[in-house]
């Protein structure tokens, strides 16, 4: 919806977020690692260079995914990577609060 060049079809939805997904997984460890090791000033954007990565590798294995011109590649990474992160974040909280809910309400 904010980029023009990114479609991504309800079909492929599924298929793009689960190989997403897995290359992220598996990428950004991967990165940190050698980051850390040679190049620390990189450790920082780690996780975008694993965003990228991960749209490259899912825009060629998904039909659902299609990302065209340098500009949506870019503004998709940060977008996707924001999105991430905030995910990262928000869902630890959430769960951490229904747990503690849960618990109180065990305890009363």
């Amino acid at each position: 919806m904010l980029l023009d060049d990114f479609v991504l079809d309800a079909t492929g939805f599924i298929v793009a977020l689960l190989v997403f997904t897995c290359v992220d997984v598996l990428v950004e460890p991967l990165l940190r690692q050698m980051a850390f090791k040679n190049a620390p000033a990189v450790l920082g954007s780690s996780a975008l260079i694993a965003t990228f990565v991960s749209l490259i590798v899912a825009t060629l294995v998904s039909d659902g995914l299609r990302i065209s011109g340098a500009l949506t590649w870019v503004l998709a990474t940060v977008v996707v990577w924001l999105v991430a992160l905030a995910a990262r974040l928000l869902l630890p909280l959430i769960i951490f609060k229904k747990a503690l809910a849960g618990r109180r309400d065990a305890s009363n």
